[in-house]
């Protein structure tokens, strides 16, 4: 538990999105990623990351199927509207009394709890109400959210790409919510790389790494694999 303003104790929730019914890759959750499915890999990963509670957000045909992987990496399951995944966040903040969301999707296996304990330092230090750390490879970034803004942005946010998105509402007003976008750590740097999961090529990669570094690599193992493949060693 963080402390805030006024030595407030804060509710931190690590909230990881994720769905059955990708359109480019369907059912992608459940593919084989090592000794684990995707979805394990996802929620594996974000362990490390500094929280009270950690959840899976998702809608009722994905609780029932994603709940006994949920149960093993110690994450408790929501489910929530299928398509207003804004108001499926709004909903696990007021149902886990959460001051603080890390908001996190389910397409990325190799999302860095590293960097994620960066933002929310860097929230801590600012107050910001929006922390997304760039530079890094696609898919090892996360983003650290005030639940108090997140539920207004619940409340106002009236487009389908708000909604879908949801912190675009916050980071697209800079003049009425804090917003920071630092650069990641320079070892971290190579935003041309990719190792989030949207199509079949991208669960290749994801396969390929797993099969060179092992079911749990470093995240400077990942960087030197991608780096090394852009490279053409």
């Amino acid at each position: 538990m963080i402390q805030g303003p006024a030595d407030r104790p804060q509710r931190v929730g690590v909230v990881v999105q994720m769905r059955l019914d990708s359109s480019r890759l369907p059912r992608k959750a459940l593919l084989p990623l090592g000794d684990t499915s995707l979805a394990g890999a996802v929620m594996r990963r974000l362990r490390g990351v500094r929280a009270d509670e950690r959840v899976l957000a998702t809608d009722e045909a994905g609780a029932e199927a994603l709940a006994p992987v949920a149960m093993e990496h110690g994450f408790s399951v929501f489910a929530g509207p299928k398509d207003d995944v804004l108001a499926r966040y709004a909903m696990v903040v007021r149902a886990y009394g959460l001051d603080r969301v890390v908001r996190a999707t389910g397409d990325n296996p190799f999302a860095s709890a590293i960097l994620a304990n960066a933002a929310q330092e860097a929230a801590d230090e600012t107050g910001a109400d929006y922390v997304g750390l760039v530079g890094m490879p696609v898919g090892m970034g996360v983003e650290v959210v005030d639940a108090r803004a997140l539920l207004e942005a619940a409340a106002e946010a009236d487009s389908a790409y708000d909604r879908e998105h949801v912190c675009p509402f916050l980071y697209g007003r800079p003049e009425r919510f804090k917003t920071l976008r630092p650069q990641c750590p320079p070892s971290y740097r190579l935003p041309e790389a990719r190792v989030t999961v949207d199509t079949a090529e991208d669960y290749e990669r994801a396969t390929a790494i797993v099969s060179a570094l092992g079911d749990e690599p470093s995240d400077e193992a990942v960087i030197a694999w991608l780096r090394a493949r852009l490279e053409g060693r």
